[in-house]
C-alpha cells in the first residue's frame, strides 16, 4: 500500500510518501509544498493545489492521511490552515483517494508509543522507523511521513481486527 501522508498548513505542506507491505517501510518521496508570504491567499490555495496534484501524479498513492485540524489560540491562522486543508481534501477526492485523519496523539503513540512525545521524539523514531540518514526538513516533511506511518499501523491494525472477525476468533 503506498500512503501519501500530508502536514497541513498554509506556508508549507508537508508530504511523505511511503510504500507499506509485509510490515516493511520503503520510503518513496519527502518533501514540502511551499507558498511565499505575501502571495494573495487565493493564488496561495491554487499552488497547494497544483502541487498536491503532481505529487500525486508522481507517486500514484493508495490513500491518504492526513493530520486533524486542532484549534490553538490564533484563530485567523486556524482558519488559514481550514482553508487549505479543505484545498487538499478537495484534491484528494478529485483523485479518488481515500482520506483517513488522525489526531497528534494518534500519530506519537502510533510512532513512538507514547502520546506525550514530543516533537524531537516524534521525529527521531520516523528517522529509525524508516531507515532515513537524518530526520527530513522543514519539520513538516518529518510530521507527514510520521502521519504516512500511523496510517500503516492502524491500517495493519485494522485489517488484523478485520481478519479475527471474519474468521470467528
Amino acid at each position: 500500500m503506498i500512503i501519501l501522508g500530508i502536514d497541513p498548513g498554509y506556508a508549507i505542506i508537508g508530504y511523505g510518501v511511503v510504500d507499506y507491505r509485509n510490515n516493511h517501510f520503503i520510503t518513496i518521496d519527502y518533501g514540502a509544498i511551499i507558498t511565499e508570504a505575501g502571495t494573495p491567499f487565493n493564488e496561495r490555495l491554487e499552488f497547494i493545489y497544483d502541487g498536491f496534484n503532481e505529487v500525486v501524479e508522481r507517486n500514484k498513492p493508495d490513500v491518504m492521511s492526513i493530520e486533524k485540524l486542532f484549534y490553538n489560540n490564533n484563530a485567523k491562522t486556524v482558519i488559514d490552515v481550514s482553508q487549505a486543508r479543505g484545498v487538499l481534501m478537495l484534491a484528494a477526492q478529485k483523485n479518488r483517494l481515500p482520506v483517513f485523519e488522525y489526531t497528534p496523539l494518534q500519530v506519537k503513540q502510533s510512532v513512538v508509543g507514547y502520546g506525550r512525545a514530543d516533537k524531537k521524539q516524534v521525529q527521531e523514531m520516523t528517522r529509525r522507523i524508516l531507515n532515513l540518514e537524518k530526520v527530513p526538513k522543514p519539520d513538516d516533511t518529518a510530521d507527514a511521513l510520521a502521519m504516512a506511518i500511523c496510517h500503516a499501523h492502524a491500517s495493519g491494525s485494522l485489517y488484523s481486527s478485520h481478519m479475527s472477525i471474519r474468521k470467528g476468533i
